[in-house]
């Protein structure tokens, strides 16, 4: 399963008035992302790379990390590999990615696999991905490879599933800043199977690392967190294109508090829908700015406020003349997907001569793709 995003745009044959022109200022960066380590995303990279390169761009690889895998590394046959930089430490040399020759060399494309990956002290920069950004700001575009777990703002709840401190680590806006951003995913047990063939380690690491970082619940969390990492990313993406629009890949629910005593009553039934959906749980209360609430209601209100932070829901209140406007711009900003509201307490004759508020936030929210439940509550 891959979200992704095409940076170019080539024709079969292109010549050289119609090839890939670079990009004035910054290069365009797309990355990899996977749950684990072995579910393919370098392997996809370099399969990519390819189609690239039969399209007429000017591609080569920067670091490739086979880790001894066969298949990674026949992939990379028919690329151009930048040399590694040599670099002397503690007594003993070592290869490291080399951008100065990048930016000689200066490709459309350039391949860095490993994006989380600290350098040799000694080096230029302290991480690679720091190197990136060099490149990209010299006009180059890099393809880059990235597992879930390496996020900086994942990484107490890594540790907490896994029970291992990530050390490399890079930071969120990365993926905030990407141009396109590309989610690799197998299911857990087809990364087992592939474990177990030697596909992703050597055949003595394993049973340790099949009781150890690949179990079974680790492989699942972590899925669903590159899964809702990216679908987080490609719906913050969506919001910025579409003007007026929205577009709401996750469900969040927003109860609509008054100073009835239902409230409390709908708020437990708000509370289960989000948990049924896992989703989100927010409240909204809206003052009248002309109207002192009573002892009671102030006291009312409190307790509903109270009863959305238990439910580990967030409470907003707020000051307005026009309640149905007003839920309709909050649900926008927080992207709401199920407003909930009990039903109307006016009498009928009221409802006869006037619009309900029930159908004035209706006609509010009518192009906003939200749901809204029209829950009965005792009198």
């Amino acid at each position: 399963m891959t979200q992704t995003t095409s940076m170019y745009h080539s024709s079969a044959s292109p010549s050289p008035d119609n090839a890939y022109i670079r990009p004035a200022r910054r290069g365009k960066h797309k990355i990899f992302i996977g749950m684990a380590p072995g579910v393919g995303k370098t392997y996809k990279m370099l399969e990519e790379a390819h189609q690239l390169k039969a399209e007429g761009i000017d591609v080569v690889i920067g670091i490739l990390e086979t880790h001894g895998r066969k298949e990674t590394a026949e992939k990379a046959n028919g690329l151009e590999t930048i040399k590694r930089k040599a670099i002397f430490y503690q007594n003993v040399t070592l290869q490291e990615f080399d951008t100065d020759a990048v930016l000689e060399r200066s490709p459309s494309l350039v391949l860095v696999d490993e994006l989380a990956h600290t350098n040799v002290p000694g080096s230029a920069r302290e991480k690679r991905y720091q190197d990136v950004e060099v490149i990209l700001q010299a006009g180059i575009d890099v393809y880059s490879t990235v597992n879930i777990q390496h996020l900086e703002s994942l990484n107490d709840l890594v540790a907490r599933i896994t029970g291992v401190v990530v050390r490399e680590r890079i930071p969120d806006r990365l993926l905030d800043e990407a141009d396109a951003v590309v989610v690799i995913d197998v299911t857990p047990e087809t990364l087992e199977e592939r474990l177990r063939e030697g596909k992703i380690y050597r055949l003595d690491k394993i049973e340790q690392s099949l009781e150890n970082f690949f179990q079974r619940r680790n492989l699942i969390a972590l899925r669903e967190l590159a899964l809702r990492e990216v679908a987080d990313t490609v719906e913050d993406d969506g919001n910025s294109e579409l003007k007026g629009q929205t577009c709401n890949i996750h469900e969040r629910v927003l109860v609509c508090i008054s100073t009835y005593p239902n409230s409390v009553q709908l708020l437990r039934r708000g509370a289960r829908i989000a948990s049924y959906m896992n989703a989100p749980l927010h409240a909204v209360f809206i003052a009248d700015p002309d109207r002192f609430l009573s002892k009671e209601e102030s006291l009312h209100i409190e307790t509903c406020e109270k009863l959305c932070k238990e439910f580990g829901g967030q409470f907003v209140k707020v000051n307005s003349h026009s309640v149905a406007t007003e839920i309709a711009r909050i649900a926008s900003d927080l992207h709401i997907t199920q407003i909930v509201i009990g039903e109307s307490q006016q009498s009928g004759w009221k409802r006869f001569f006037k619009r309900s508020f029930t159908q004035r936030l209706m006609e509010l929210i009518r192009h906003q793709n939200i749901d809204l439940h029209i829950i009965a509550t005792e009198k």
